[in-house]
């Protein structure tokens, strides 16, 4: 089988070509031509045509196709529809801030976590993708745009710490100094609470941003809408979140959809802040997405900012996300279940 050079990390790549007599300095050229989104072995200009020639019996370069893009007429949000080599589809997102230019990007094909609320969930996990395949996502919107991608947020398609190892692996790559070089601060991770991740996580004492998809303040709520709550419950989670917050002294932001009539209740936010106060975090109040195939509505603005205003009064920190790409279906899963 042949191996896909982007999903290498800098030293493995290098170990490669020194193991089949090639200069391992070869590698600081090869790997900054993988970053530039070359689709063969013959765009890497200044590689001898021999050596090009021997990697091409061992190795590829992976490629995306878009499948569809959609740009939002309302705030400029771009919407891809990714086609992976094998026919599979994901979904990444690219959002413009003051602060610079964010993509969303997804860790796997589908996903298997079952959140009541989201769109992505629909149809169950697919397979994993490749550190290649994560990474690929950022090399080709930033190609399609032809401007630089700053900050990454992991929080499409997908749940990261359900692909360990690769999302670490592209963690390393999107870092690096010869690829992307987009700084660890301006990575976020996002996981709907894989509690043992979580503290493996921790060990790579990465200074990403961790974002814990919450949802619920109790174990009675969390568990209506998030199966994983039945492996791990919120004050295992919670737990594990502090120990992430002592280990790496990074804050953690809290996901908390809100969802109308089920976790949106002043005694929902007074419950919240109750668990949260003191803690080094933030919350991130999101108005639930609408997905046909859930019963799921949003509050109105009032109900949003009431529950914004109690978890502020009792002092913890929140803010209410800007919607972005409504009108071209920019929220998680809903493009791909509509060509699927």
């Amino acid at each position: 089988m042949l191996t896909d050079l982007k999903d290498l990390e800098y030293d493995e790549l290098a170990d490669l070509l020194a193991d089949s007599g090639e200069p391992r300095y070869r590698a600081k050229q090869i790997f900054s031509w993988l970053q530039k989104g070359v689709e063969s072995f013959d765009e890497m200009t200044d590689i001898p045509k021999k050596t090009r020639e021997n990697l091409l019996e061992t190795s590829f370069v992976s490629t995306l196709k878009i499948r569809e893009k959609y740009v939002s007429k309302i705030d400029g949000t771009i919407k891809y529809l990714f086609e992976l080599e094998d026919g599979n589809c994901i979904e990444s997102v690219i959002m413009r801030y003051k602060h610079g230019i964010t993509i969303c990007i997804s860790s796997q094909v589908g996903c298997r976590m079952g959140c009541r609320f989201c769109a992505s969930t629909i149809g169950g996990l697919y397979r994993n993708l490749t550190a290649g395949e994560i990474l690929n996502q950022v090399i080709f919107a930033q190609k399609d745009i032809g401007e630089r991608i700053s900050n990454i947020v992991m929080m499409g398609i997908g749940e990261p710490l359900d692909n360990y190892d690769n999302v670490l692996k592209f963690l390393h790559n999107v870092n690096h100094s010869e690829g992307l070089n987009i700084g660890y601060r301006h990575i976020s991770l996002s996981t709907c609470g894989v509690v043992d991740k979580i503290y493996k996580l921790a060990e790579e004492n990465l200074p990403i941003t961790l974002s814990i998809s919450l949802h619920a303040p109790n174990n009675e709520v969390r568990k209506t809408i998030m199966p994983i709550n039945s492996r791990f419950s919120v004050e295992e989670l919670l737990e594990a979140c502090k120990k992430y917050i002592d280990k790496t002294t990074r804050r953690i932001s809290f996901e908390y959809a809100l969802i109308h009539g089920v976790n949106d209740s002043m005694d929902n936010a007074a419950e919240l802040a109750k668990r949260l106060k003191g803690m080094l975090c933030h919350v991130n109040l999101i108005p639930v997405n609408k997905v046909e195939e859930r019963k799921y509505d949003k509050g109105s603005a009032a109900d949003i900012r009431a529950f914004q205003d109690k978890l502020l009064s009792l002092g913890v920190n929140a803010t209410v996300r800007r919607e972005l790409g409504n009108d071209i279906s920019a929220s998680c899963g809903q493009l791909r279940k509509k060509v699927l």
